[in-house]
């Protein structure tokens, strides 16, 4: 396991996805950003769905998933209705 898989929310398989498009360490994914970062995980999985858009963010905020504010999650699930 590397960097990646330390975070909330991050396994080894999206820790390999990130590492695919170029994300190894939290600082890239925290300059790259969750919705940008699963952009480009959909680009190489098109079965990425809310859960791993969530997850992202929740990484790049040190929380896990279900712990993002109602009003966080309501964003993201706008934001994935627009790109899925």
């Amino acid at each position: 396991m590397g960097e990646l898989s330390k975070l909330p929310n991050i396994g080894k398989a999206v820790e390999a996805q990130l590492n695919q498009v170029g994300i190894t360490s939290y600082e890239e994914l925290k300059e790259t950003g969750s919705k940008e970062a699963w952009l480009m995980i959909k680009k190489i999985d098109p079965s990425a769905c809310i859960n791993r858009l969530l997850a992202l963010e929740g990484a790049i905020r040190g929380v896990k998933k279900a712990d993002l504010a109602e009003d966080i999650k309501t964003e993201f699930k706008e934001f994935y209705k627009l790109h899925k």
